[in-house]
């Protein structure tokens, strides 16, 4: 969030998104857009007050997707189990455990993106079928 004090509770992603800087509103609406494009008939949502993508049916918060925006970059939440997978294609950004931080500054590496977006939800898939077994 560019704002200082406790983040505000949007009805919408929308409306969360309308309400950052236009650097940070590109670059969110880009992560949203690849989103859309690897997990077509993705549900949205928000989740801890920011906007959350629900990668299978039920999802729980571990099965979603995570983005936010602060002052100075966007944070994107895809798991650890898909942080340790790009490591390497990660390097030259701020990471956690589970989450990345994207410069406001940089272009938004879109392929990484796209790949960790396909390879988390793959993921949940084969963990979805392993548990029917």
């Amino acid at each position: 969030m560019t704002k200082k004090g406790s983040m505000p509770n949007f009805e919408t992603i929308d409306e969360y998104i309308e309400n950052q800087s236009i650097d940070a509103q590109t670059k969110l609406n880009e992560i949203r857009s690849i989103i859309h494009d690897v997990v077509p008939g993705v549900r949205e949502i928000l989740n801890y007050k920011v906007p959350s993508f629900v990668l299978v049916d039920g999802g729980k918060r571990d099965q979603q997707i995570m983005m936010a925006a602060y002052e100075k970059f966007i944070g994107f939440y895809p798991f650890p189990t898909t942080m340790a997978a790009f490591s390497e294609e990660l390097k030259e950004f701020k990471v956690g455990k589970g989450s990345v931080q994207f410069p406001l500054s940089q272009p938004l590496p879109l392929e990484v993106i796209k790949k960790m977006v396909a390879y988390r939800k793959n993921e949940l898939m084969n963990d979805l079928n392993q548990s029917q077994v």
